[in-house]
C-alpha cells in the first residue's frame, strides 16, 4: 500500500504540475493578445508627422508656394505686356517704368519717355482687358502673398506670432485660398486702426515697376 500511495501522489504532483505548466502558457497567451493592440496604436503612423507645433498652428494650413505660383502667372504676363509696350514704340527696353491706377480707375504710366508716348501706352492698357484683370489680381493678391510669407518666417526663425495673420487664417482649410485671404487682409487693413494696420503692412497704392533699381 505503502508503494502504491506514493505512485499515486507522485501521479498528482506531476498531473498538477502539468496543468500549471498549460495554465501558465494560457496566461503568457492572453497577456501577449493584449499587450499586441497597445503596441500597434502606439506605433508610429507615417501619414501623420507630429512636430513642436500645435496642429492647428496657422502655418499648418497655408501653402505659400501655392500662394507665390499663383502670384507669379499674373506678375509674368503684367512684366511681359510692358516689356513689349516698350519694344511696339521703340523705347530702351532697360527703361524704368511703373503702373499704377489713378484716381479714375485708369492706367497711369511713370516713365521717362515722350509724353505722347506715355499717354498712348496707358490708353493701349486702359483697352488691354487681360492686362487689367492681372493687374487688379496682382495688385490685392501680391500684397497678401509678401505679408503672409514674412509673418511665417519671422515666426519660424523667432516664434513671433502675428495677430493679423491668425485673424486671416480659418480652422477650415477649405477656405485658405488665396481669394479668402487677400479679401480677409483688406477688409482688416481697412477697419483697423492706423498703428494696428501700419504693422499690418499697409502698403500705399498699388504700383508695379519695371526695370526699377533693386
Amino acid at each position: 500500500m505503502s508503494l502504491l500511495s506514493s505512485l499515486a501522489r507522485a501521479s498528482a504532483s506531476f498531473q498538477q504540475a502539468a496543468e500549471n505548466r498549460a495554465a501558465a502558457k494560457q496566461n503568457a497567451a492572453q497577456a501577449a493578445a493584449k499587450a499586441t493592440p497597445a503596441k500597434q496604436e502606439t506605433g508610429s503612423d507615417d501619414s501623420v508627422t507630429l512636430t513642436g507645433d500645435a496642429p492647428s498652428s496657422s502655418k499648418n494650413r497655408l501653402s505659400v508656394t501655392s500662394y507665390k505660383q499663383n502670384v507669379g502667372q499674373d506678375h509674368a504676363f503684367v512684366q511681359d505686356t510692358l516689356r513689349h509696350k516698350l519694344a511696339e514704340y521703340n523705347l530702351n527696353p532697360a527703361t524704368r517704368i511703373a503702373v499704377e491706377k489713378n484716381e479714375s480707375g485708369g492706367f497711369a504710366v511713370k516713365a521717362m519717355m515722350p509724353e505722347s508716348t506715355r499717354q498712348q501706352i496707358e490708353k493701349d492698357l486702359d483697352n488691354n482687358k487681360a492686362f487689367r484683370e492681372a493687374f487688379n489680381r496682382l495688385s490685392v493678391n501680391e500684397p497678401t502673398v509678401s505679408f503672409v510669407d514674412t509673418a511665417l518666417r519671422l515666426n519660424q526663425a523667432y516664434g513671433a506670432n502675428n495677430a493679423v495673420l491668425d485673424q486671416m487664417v480659418s480652422e477650415n482649410q477649405q477656405f485658405n485660398g488665396l481669394q479668402d485671404l487677400a479679401h480677409r487682409y483688406d477688409s482688416l487693413r481697412r477697419n483697423v486702426g492706423s498703428t494696428t494696420a501700419e504693422a499690418a503692412g499697409q502698403a500705399r497704392q498699388y504700383a508695379f515697376s519695371l526695370n526699377a533699381r533693386a
